[in-house]
């Protein structure tokens, strides 16, 4: 396995903002936590989908830099993401692999658990700039 890329090739303001922490990111796969704060909170007091969302997104980028390289960017096509329980204490953890690394695009797959128990799935292309 490849050795994860340098913070300042992860990280990007925003980033920061919401709170990501990569964990492991190499050979076409992230992993990234992001723990319940309260500027991620919607109005029924749970993690707003958005967060969750962003999440899936930033880590599905990031498998895709670790698949071509973070010398080339990447941008997503489209992203779909299905919803399946609300979060409301603790952190999540994001996996995304990438399923199809092509000359100019790539296709991801992502989860997100909170332990043991699936929050969202989603799934997304991306074009290699």
């Amino acid at each position: 396995m490849s050795e994860m890329p340098a913070r300042e090739l992860m990280i990007s303001r925003f980033s920061e903002t919401i709170g990501v922490q990569p964990i492991r990111v190499a050979d076409g796969e992230a992993e990234v936590l992001l723990p319940m704060a309260e500027h991620l909170r919607n109005r029924g007091n749970v993690m707003h989908g958005g967060a969750l969302f962003t999440l899936m997104d930033m880590t599905m980028g990031l498998a895709c830099s670790s698949a071509h390289g973070f010398d080339r960017q990447s941008v997503t096509l489209e992203c779909k993401i299905n919803y399946i329980r609300a979060v409301a204490e603790g952190e999540v953890r994001c996996v995304a692999k990438v399923l199809h690394a092509g000359r100019r695009s790539l296709v991801v797959e992502a989860d997100i658990h909170q332990g043991d128990k699936l929050v969202a799935k989603g799934q997304g292309t991306f074009a290699q700039l």
